[in-house]
């Protein structure tokens, strides 16, 4: 059950971060995918700031955050290449 909770909120971030980010969605399986590694991405950005983010929506604000980190860096990378 938690698998399908972290993909939910990991389909959601990913939405939330394409929205936030001007360009508009990657369509579901790209947003799931930028959601799900923008997750792992905002944890891990997280705890090496020392900032806590506990409930669905800090989980979905974490997660929100690493897409949206995700992002920016692709959009950065894919410049330079």
């Amino acid at each position: 059950m938690h698998i399908l909770w972290f993909l939910l909120i990991g389909l959601a971030a990913g939405w939330l971060a394409g929205q936030i980010m001007t360009g508009g969605s990657f369509g579901l399986l790209g947003d799931l995918v930028v959601g799900v590694t923008g997750a792992l991405l905002g944890g891990f950005l997280f705890d090496l700031l020392g900032l806590a983010a506990s409930g669905m929506i800090g989980r979905l604000i974490r997660a929100t955050a690493g897409a949206v980190t995700l992002i920016v860096l692709i959009r950065i990378f894919a410049r330079l290449g």
